[in-house]
């Protein structure tokens, strides 16, 4: 498995302090909990990982190339996540 990182992801990796391992140990060992099967052109996975503080990585799958293409990494905020950072507030 390959691991891409879109710059957008790379920005914000360093903008909040998240490494590489962190991310790939996320994606690896993370549960998913949203999956957007039709998204083009592949499909996306938001996933959560608990290193320590809950992690949320969004990122595309290309089974084609075995690749994990990395969109976005992100600390959750409490404000918009339920206590177990798995589902979405709604307000």
């Amino acid at each position: 498995m390959t691991f891409i990182y879109r710059e957008h992801a790379i920005q914000r990796m360093f903008e909040r302090d998240i490494f590489e391992i962190d991310v790939e140990n996320t994606i690896k060992n993370g549960e998913i909990i949203e999956e957007y099967y039709d998204d083009k052109p592949y499909p996306l996975f938001l996933v959560l990982g608990l290193n320590g503080k809950p992690l949320h990585i969004v990122f595309a799958k290309n089974h084609e190339e075995n690749e994990i293409i990395i969109i976005t990494t992100y600390y959750p905020d409490k404000d918009k996540w339920s206590d177990d950072y798995k589902r979405r507030i709604e307000k």
